[in-house]
């Protein structure tokens, strides 16, 4: 196809717009040249910031696919519940695709897609960005030499954060299963994927534990009212909203999570939203029911063991990760990885920061790293630059679904 490769963006939000930004940076590799995106304000913004003619604006994703295919590739972030007919619907039109995770909210939907994909032939690509950074490569370069021989078992550590977890997960788009999906899926299938990549072997079978513990209304301070604006207790909570929004607002802050809440950025605008909109609720008076911690016990292929915990409890931070190996360990927290080599006892310490005012952002340069990939493989017609592709990506998810499964009926799951 060459370059520049042209992007179809179907779901014009946050992650939408994330990824679209790629072609403003690089404008010799991709341009936007389509958009579907029910809400005005966000399909105006992306028009105007990519200069997309009017035929090529939709409100509705199926405008778009009731089209001859006009565009190189597809990326998909529309929410997760709204994946699976979208990516059949432009697999079979052709499209190269880049679909945000979660694959799908079902695993039988998951399968679908991947059929879809495979059906069709075209390159296919799960957003699962943690592959993609310099960090993960790195690590990942380290144990494929064998500087720690081979892999035992992995300790690896989610700390979602306490604010995004109030954000995200208790106010927001994931707080509730029947809108959204289980929590397991919508925020950690990116680590049971990356601890599937790091180990380099299949998973074979998972327990695991987990439930609400915090955010309910019994927990619900005395004198609390249903919005952080009228609460007289409001100061003494963590989780106020005041503090998350309003105040991140008037230290300067408009982007992540402020933008999410309000597309007016003004005091006003933002005050408005925390009176009448989901995200100046009370924490403990919401209609969320995911859980706010999580663990997952895995045995891979051939008997190596993992344990991932999940947990709302914390600071927002990287993740953090302890692997074991026959002739050393490795412990990294996203950014640094110290190796301890058992025959010399010495450790090494590896920075794979980006300098400062690097191009690269999200999710440790991974965002920037898996459009790079993306677009070179539609570009070159090199497969080999996705890192998650549609076999292993399926398969990553359907340990996530064995392993909710085993969380709700208190068994070992064998992944199938």
């Amino acid at each position: 196809m060459g370059y520049p490769v042209t992007l179809l963006i179907v779901g014009g939000g946050h992650r939408g717009c994330g990824y679209a930004a790629f072609a403003k940076k690089h404008p010799e590799l991709a341009r936007v040249v389509g958009v579907a995106e029910p809400r005005e304000f966000y399909r105006r913004k992306l028009t105007q910031e990519h200069g997309i003619v009017p035929e090529n604006v939709f409100t509705d994703w199926r405008q778009a696919a009731g089209r001859k295919r006009f565009a190189d590739a597809v990326i998909i972030a529309t929410q997760d519940r709204q994946h699976t007919e979208p990516a059949v619907a432009f697999a079979g039109l052709g499209y190269d695709m880049l679909l945000e995770k979660p694959m799908a909210n079902t695993e039988a939907d998951c399968r679908k897609i991947a059929a879809a994909v495979k059906e069709s032939g075209i390159l296919f690509a799960v957003c699962h960005v943690l592959r993609y950074t310099d960090y993960t490569r790195r690590l990942k370069a380290i144990l494929d030499e064998g500087r720690i021989g081979r892999i035992v078992s992995i300790q690896h550590l989610e700390p979602v954060g306490y604010w995004h977890q109030a954000h995200s997960f208790v106010r927001g788009n994931w707080r509730n299963e029947s809108e959204s999906s289980f929590m397991l899926l919508a925020k950690s299938c990116h680590d049971l994927d990356w601890l599937r990549h790091v180990m380099g072997k299949p998973m074979r079978r998972v327990s695991s534990f987990g439930s609400l513990m915090h955010f309910r209304r019994d927990d619900r301070p005395a004198g609390a009212a249903d919005r952080c604006l009228d609460c007289g207790v409001e100061a003494q909570c963590p989780y106020s909203a005041r503090r998350i929004y309003l105040e991140r607002f008037r230290a300067g802050h408009t982007g992540w999570p402020v933008d999410v809440i309000t597309s007016d950025l003004t005091e006003a605008g933002v005050t408005a939203a925390l009176r009448d909109g989901p995200y100046g609720r009370c924490v403990y008076a919401c209609d969320n029911d995911v859980v706010d911690h999580q663990v997952v016990n895995i045995e891979f292929d051939g008997g190596p063991t993992a344990t991932f915990t999940m947990t709302a409890f914390t600071e927002m931070s990287d993740r953090k990760t302890r692997i074991f190996g026959t002739r050393g360990r490795i412990e990294g927290d996203g950014r640094m990885l110290r190796v301890l080599d058992f025959l010399t006892d010495r450790e090494e310490t590896i920075d794979t920061r980006a300098p400062a005012g690097s191009i690269l952002g999200g999710h440790g340069g991974g965002d920037y790293r898996l459009m790079q990939g993306f677009v070179a493989a539609v570009g070159e017609r090199d497969p080999a630059k996705i890192l998650s592709g549609p076999a292993e990506t399926l398969e990553s998810h359907l340990a996530v679904f064995a392993a909710e499964r085993a969380r709700r009926e208190g068994r070992v799951v064998e992944i199938v």
